[in-house]
């Protein structure tokens, strides 16, 4: 897994902790990390939730396309 950098720009950027989020979605501040860090798959259903609490969809934080897989490589 690679980590979630949109994700943690996202919640940057509506200047929410990971604390916050993890509050707002009913997961623990432990699990926003592991996404943002790549080290755990969410479930659909907090994918849903998070997007709803940031205001965003599945593909604006969750899906990769093969330019980000390009920027990480380089």
């Amino acid at each position: 897994m690679q980590k979630n950098l949109k994700l943690k720009s996202m919640r940057a950027l509506l200047d929410l902790t990971q604390a916050e989020l993890a509050e707002r979605v009913g997961v623990s501040r432990q699990t926003i990390n592991a996404i943002e860090k790549g080290e755990y798959n969410p479930t659909i259903k907090l994918c849903t939730a998070i997007c709803k609490t940031l205001g965003k969809t599945l593909n604006d934080i969750f899906w990769e396309d093969d330019n980000d897989e390009q920027s990480q490589i380089r």
